[in-house]
């Protein structure tokens, strides 16, 4: 029997999706499944991780029986997750605890108390400020939750208990690759190890921290009863895997010093490509993933709502008559954008401040949206476009940081992925701000395909992923250019809108401080 499959599996925060490859890249299944999220007291988020585990098995089968091939003609299998949230499991693999989800803030009193007292010492040894991740949830089940932090055994992420348990590991061998290290609190992310030193300070049980593994490392092989749930061949090869933001950029051939990666869907992420590890302790803002090749780093920061502030924009304004969103009949964002185009860069002098639910780089949660400088003059689509032009000039900011960082990095081009990637409008506009092609790859499923050539890797079909992400991440279209005087225009806007985030910051912390409890 030949093997000539690879799968892929993102296990996301809302939704489980599994994806087929041929080991040239072609996508031949795919099937997605909702996960529970349970929200059992205010504030509390939580999910489970066996909720992870089944709609992985139920993806993975769906894909089989929509190709129809034979189960055997899968050669491996690995998984990306959700990164910032954490779960737990006991000596024999068995959650722990439920999954800590990234939007679950009652670690926000340990986040506060790292930032304040240890800020510069987590940022620069993890490369990741204090912020809602694995570190400050660790320390609040340690504390408020006595009892479950000792039936833990190992910290782990969703791809690492779906792994563990589909090759029947034991909590002791419990893993994490490490592109999740900046999210752990607790690493030397540099180095690729656990951190004794903030280990110590905070007093941490070592042991109770998983394996650090490379993404394509061999977990083990299929169980006959793994086989059975995920409609697979016992004895197929399960790898490592990686985080989801890792494996995106591995799908869009992230992989030479000097590239970005726009992610343009819900959130808004902005990821460099480096050769030298960076900790941004002066402004918090940016944060410093070990990416998937060895020897380089993805410095990156994002808008939570970047792709939802144009989504609210088009449903409380746009698509609103007389106080009533109106039903959607056509998708509206072309032409919504299209009008945006007739404007002036700049928008008049109209400045949007796209963090409707909190700031995250640098981290401020008491920030929220604002528009400034309109006027009688400002028609709906000066107020779109300053919406379309306020990721930019965020994108702007975190590029500032990150040349600062490394004054001679030369940035060759952005490439963009996500729904955001389809309006050449927004595209353009992101060029002239940043000065940087920007170039639209072909393609959805850029994550499930970086896990998959995960999978390949470890099975040993493919052996430099460098040249393999090159060669099947595939431009759409010509990029790009930026117009070099409408760049110069942009540079002082930058210059206001960073300005105005300063001002925004210490007006909304200052109005959140004066809250009643």
């Amino acid at each position: 029997m030949s093997k000539k499959h690879l799968l892929g599996v993102d296990l996301g925060t809302s939704s489980t999706k599994s994806a087929l490859y041929t080991i040239d890249g072609k996508l031949v299944a795919e099937s997605t499944v909702e996960v529970p999220i349970y929200y059992p007291k205010p504030g509390v988020v939580e999910q489970e991780n066996d909720d992870f585990y089944q709609t992985a098995a139920q993806t993975v089968r769906n894909c089989i029986q929509e190709s129809g091939i034979d189960p055997r003609e899968v050669t491996a299998i690995a998984f990306d997750s959700q990164m910032a949230g954490i779960g737990t499991v006991d000596e024999d693999f068995n959650p722990a605890t439920r999954f800590d989800s990234w939007l679950d803030m009652r670690c926000q009193p340990y986040i506060e108390f790292l930032d304040v007292n240890y800020g510069d010492l987590v940022t620069r040894l993890t490369g990741c400020p204090p912020t809602c991740d694995h570190g400050p949830k660790i320390l609040w089940w340690k504390e408020e939750q006595p009892e479950a932090y000792r039936r833990i055994a190992k910290f782990v992420t969703p791809a690492g208990y779906v792994s563990g348990k589909m090759v029947g590991l034991k909590g002791e061998e419990a893993y994490m690759d490490y592109t999740f290290l900046h999210f752990t609190g607790f690493s030397d992310a540099k180095n690729g190890t656990w951190s004794d030193e903030l280990c110590e300070t905070f007093g941490l049980d070592q042991t109770k921290l998983p394996r650090i593994v490379e993404p394509w490392h061999v977990v083990g092989e299929i169980t006959e009863r793994t086989a059975k749930e995920f409609g697979l061949a016992q004895g197929t090869v399960v790898a490592a895997g990686c985080g989801d933001t890792a494996a995106s950029a591995l799908g869009g051939g992230i992989v030479r010093p000097g590239m970005l990666f726009d992610v343009a869907g819900t959130a808004s992420v902005l990821a460099g490509c480096t050769d030298t590890y960076v900790a941004d302790v002066e402004n918090r803002a940016l944060l410093t993933m070990r990416s998937v090749i060895p020897g380089l780093w993805n410095p990156l920061a994002y808008i939570a709502g970047g792709g939802i502030a144009l989504r609210w924009f088009r449903d409380q304004f746009y698509n609103t008559f007389r106080g009533e969103t109106q039903e959607l009949s056509t998708d509206l964002y072309p032409e919504m954008i299209a009008r945006a185009a007739d404007i002036k860069p700049g928008a008049e002098g109209l400045f949007f401040s796209p963090h409707l639910g909190g700031r995250i780089c640098p981290a401020t949660p008491e920030m929220r949206g604002a528009w400034t400088g309109f006027s009688w003059g400002h028609t709906q689509a000066h107020f779109n476009r300053a919406v379309l032009e306020s990721v930019a000039y965020e994108y702007a900011y975190y590029l500032n940081i990150l040349r600062q960082l490394i004054p001679d990095l030369v940035l060759l081009e952005a490439r963009v992925i996500g729904g955001g990637a389809r309006s050449q409008v927004w595209n353009q506009i992101k060029a002239d701000v940043l000065g940087v092609p920007i170039q639209p790859l072909k393609g959805n499923e850029f994550g499930s395909w970086g896990s998959a050539m995960l999978a390949g890797k470890a099975a040993g079909i493919f052996d430099d992923l460098t040249s393999i992400a090159t060669a099947y991440a595939i431009p759409d279209g010509e990029p790009l250019l930026p117009d070099e005087s409408t760049h110069e225009i942009y540079k002082m806007l930058v210059a206001q809108h960073i300005h105005l985030q300063t001002t925004l910051r210490d007006a909304f912390v200052h109005l959140y401080k004066g809250r009643p409890d």
